[in-house]
């Protein structure tokens, strides 16, 4: 019979690796209760136009990587292939802007692009976002960038650098598109096919090529902030100042331009030197258009998106050993029938007290059993045989000191609690 395994692109997470998993969620679940941020949870399909509206109907996301179909009842729909455009089509159905301003969400998902799988990169993947509506202040940005930064350093991650530009509003984006055209236009002949197919209907996504070749063509081509406005460029200059009083280092570069058409005004990215090309760590900006872009009123907006995956492989590469190992608080072997229900008795009542406690499950030999308790980290152990029986009481073992002492059985539950400090 033919082997059934996962699809490429895709991944089973268990073992070590889910350890891990859960580490960095209840870290950001932490961080984001500090900074006032509440968790949503979208579908994971939504209709296709949302994305085709939201993302941009010219972006590589919508032309060649969504997963789309036709369901039985004959709607065109997708994996969700990013975080925010679920958010702002929730954010809009619930009516949230009629709550007290603003609104500070943040999500954990999986989403989904058919795009060569690398190393931090799969076809499904997940994402941590934060979604801030309602606010137009540069102060909104600055906190954003916040989360992201702590973020990185609760996670233990320093080698990453701050890059932010700004886009601007609507008409330093006509402004600027302009003038990138007529730049692009004097080295057509010299850009990859790609690059030539947006240079007129997204040009700035012309910048964010990743070919060699196209990047060399590009030195000298015109920055979006040559052709800030007033208010632009007011609003940027209060952010340089917001994160600079924040103690969060940056680096002005007019080449970050995000891979999304949404994207108006700040931009940022954290970049790691430790994961290769596939460098973005972190990387979101403003939003201002696309509330309006998806049905609503026009509605300030700002947040990120930081791929999971590649969170972990940044930490796994500046740290080592960022886990203790998985323990367990006490193993209970036992010899015979009897011993074995008075064993899986007693480990019951530790576990309704919240002690991790184990026991057998194989029928193995009681050398085999100290074996695997000792495998399984387990700080304590404890045999019961027919002695034990007749005295209703067991030896409880320290297994790193081997010390050891005569607990009753009734006692046990008590007298662990009391040696691991733990409470009801």
């Amino acid at each position: 019979m033919e082997e059934i395994r996962a699809l490429k692109g895709t991944k089973d997470i268990f073992g070590e690796d889910m350890r891990k998993w859960l580490d960095i969620e209840e870290i950001i679940r932490n961080l984001c209760d500090d900074f006032g941020f509440n968790q949503i949870r979208t579908p994971i399909f939504e209709f296709t136009k949302l994305f085709k509206r939201g993302v941009g109907e010219t972006t590589d996301i919508v032309n060649k990587e969504m997963y789309s179909f036709i369901d039985k009842g004959e709607n065109d729909i997708t994996l969700k292939p990013e975080g925010t455009a679920p958010v702002v089509r929730a954010y809009l159905e619930h009516a949230m802007h009629a709550e007290t301003q603003p609104t500070k969400l943040y999500y954990i998902s999986p989403t989904f692009r058919y795009e060569k799988p690398q190393a931090g990169r799969q076809r499904q993947f997940h994402q941590f976002g934060i979604e801030m509506f309602g606010s137009d202040s540069p102060t909104a940005d600055a906190e954003v960038i916040a989360v992201a930064s702590t973020l990185l350093k609760r996670l233990g991650i320093r080698k990453v650098e701050l890059h932010i530009n700004s886009l601007g509003g609507p008409e330093c984006r006509k402004k600027y598109n302009e003038t990138l055209k007529a730049f692009l236009h004097t080295k057509e002949e010299h850009l990859c096919e790609l690059c030539r197919e947006r240079m007129d209907k997204n040009p700035l996504r012309v910048l964010d090529c990743k070919n060699e070749k196209c990047q060399q063509e590009l030195e000298g081509a015109p920055t979006v902030l040559d052709t800030l406005g007033e208010e632009c460029r007011a609003h940027f200059e209060k952010l340089q100042e917001l994160l600079t009083i924040m103690d969060i280092p940056f680096i002005v570069d007019s080449s970050i331009v995000r891979g999304l058409d949404y994207y108006t005004k700040t931009v940022f990215e954290f970049i790691s030197n430790d994961i290769g090309a596939q460098g973005t760590v972190c990387g979101g900006g403003r939003y201002d258009k696309l509330v309006e872009e998806i049905g609503g009123k026009p509605t300030p907006a700002v947040g990120f998106g930081a791929g999971i995956e590649r969170l972990l492989l940044v930490r796994d590469a500046e740290n080592e050993n960022v886990l203790k190992e998985a323990s367990r608080d006490i193993f209970i072997g036992y010899r015979g029938e009897a011993a074995m229900m008075q064993a899986f008795k007693l480990v019951n009542q530790l576990r309704s007290v919240s002690i991790s406690a184990e026991s057998d499950h194989l029928q193995r030999s009681i050398k085999a059993q100290m074996k695997y308790a000792n495998k399984i980290n387990a700080k304590f152990s404890a045999i019961i045989g027919e002695s034990e029986l007749e005295e209703k009481s067991v030896q409880v073992k320290n297994m790193g000191t081997g010390e050891a002492v005569t607990v009753p059985f009734e006692q046990l539950t008590s007298v662990m609690k009391n040696i691991l400090g733990k409470e009801l």
